[in-house]
């Protein structure tokens, strides 16, 4: 069943400092980013329909040879806790691969729900540190499969929902001393989400330029923790700082935090109330990171949630103009897809034929069977 509900922001946040997230600031990250030999700079396409004006999607499925975004934010993140451990600031890489020994008697350690377990796995790898990765029950062994061949990552699969596998694994960290590489913040762990969350920030930069720095009129950002809206949303405030653009999360039906944080609206963080069943995996997170809520309070306009069709549709359409898209990395495509054939949801959006919407495609088929079986 079709199903398609949107949440105004009616309570915006304070205004929030975003120039950490400026060109000059995150130019560190870019300088790692494009150090690595595996650096490509990732697609923008730009697509036109009747209705809703012109949609460019950020093909992320091109990233690292990973099939998504997040080994952006995660090997930022393990380059910062590397760097500490050996005394360095913001070292180049030939400085850090002195250091053979030390690298290899580091243990990082995520829960994840699929790509920012491959980004740690192969960051940490990358450094020739060792990994463990945790995943909740209902992981579907491809994923915990591409995240092993992804790089140096010990993989388990528990049986725990995401959240309870969060705490399983801060708990383990801090019982063996080992890194904990989490993309969720919460009250005293909040630096590393806060690198995670600004490797993302290359991502944005890498847009902005292919557009020329065009403003777009609306993004459509799909959120699991929200990490990565988050930064996107940070970046185009910064950038558009007398006029952001109109900024909507989008969340699978059953699996809604921001939605559920926004509907109640009472300046704390809720938790999902669905039952969790969905197919976009990569957005299966009852509770949003802290960091990224601080930022999305102020800066969001709207919650969305699209039913599995709704993205199964848009996978169906990217497909059509030779995008790759799973069924996470769709989302924010499908709220503008779905758009395209509604009159009301573009008035609730204030779409017209003149929008200019930016959207991510944040993952390709990461569940290859599923995705075959969707577009037959």
């Amino acid at each position: 069943m079709t199903m398609i509900e949107l949440m105004p922001n009616k309570n915006r946040g304070a205004a929030v400092d975003t120039s950490a997230y400026s060109f000059a600031a995150t130019e560190p990250i870019r300088n790692l980013h494009t150090s690595l030999d595996v650096y490509k700079e990732t697609p923008l396409i730009k697509l036109n329909f009747p209705n809703i004006g012109t949609v460019y999607v950020k093909d992320e499925s091109q990233r690292f040879g990973l099939k998504a975004f997040k080994g952006l934010g995660g090997v930022w993140a393990i380059y910062k806790v590397i760097s500490d451990e050996l005394g360095l600031n913001n070292p180049p890489l030939e400085e850090i691969f002195k250091h053979r020994a030390e690298l290899a008697a580091m243990t990082f350690i995520t829960t994840t729900d699929g790509n920012h377990g491959k980004g740690v796995s192969w960051a940490a790898g990358l450094f020739g540190c060792k990994s463990y990765v945790y995943m909740p029950k209902g992981t579907v062994e491809v994923r915990a499969q591409a995240i092993r061949d992804a790089g140096s990552a010990t993989v388990t699969i528990t049986d725990m929902n995401y959240d309870d596998c969060v705490k399983y694994t801060a708990r383990l960290a801090r019982e063996k001393h080992w890194h904990l590489i989490q993309d969720t913040s919460w009250t005293s762990y909040e630096e590393i989400p806060a690198q995670i969350i600004l490797g993302y920030t290359t991502l944005a930069y890498e847009a902005l330029w292919q557009m020329k720095y065009q403003r777009p009129t609306h993004i459509f950002l799909q959120a699991g923790v929200g990490s990565m809206a988050g930064a996107i949303a940070a970046v185009f405030a910064e950038v558009f700082k007398n006029n952001p653009p109109r900024v909507t999360i989008v969340e699978p039906t059953e699996v809604a935090c921001f939605y559920e944080t926004i509907r109640i609206s009472d300046g704390e963080i809720h938790s999902a109330t669905g039952n969790g069943q969905t197919m976009m995996a990569g957005l299966n997170c009852a509770t949003p990171c802290e960091l990224a809520w601080k930022i999305l309070r102020r800066y969001a306009a709207d919650a969305a949630t699209i039913s599995d069709d709704v993205a199964a549709d848009a996978m169906k359409v990217l497909a059509e103009h030779k995008i790759i898209s799973g069924e996470s990395g769709c989302a924010g495509f499908a709220l503008a897809n779905a758009a395209r054939n509604s009159p009301e949801l573009r008035r609730e959006l204030e779409i017209d034929e003149d929008a200019i919407i930016f959207v991510i495609n944040t993952e390709g088929d990461t569940d290859p069977d599923n995705y075959e079986k969707i577009l037959q």
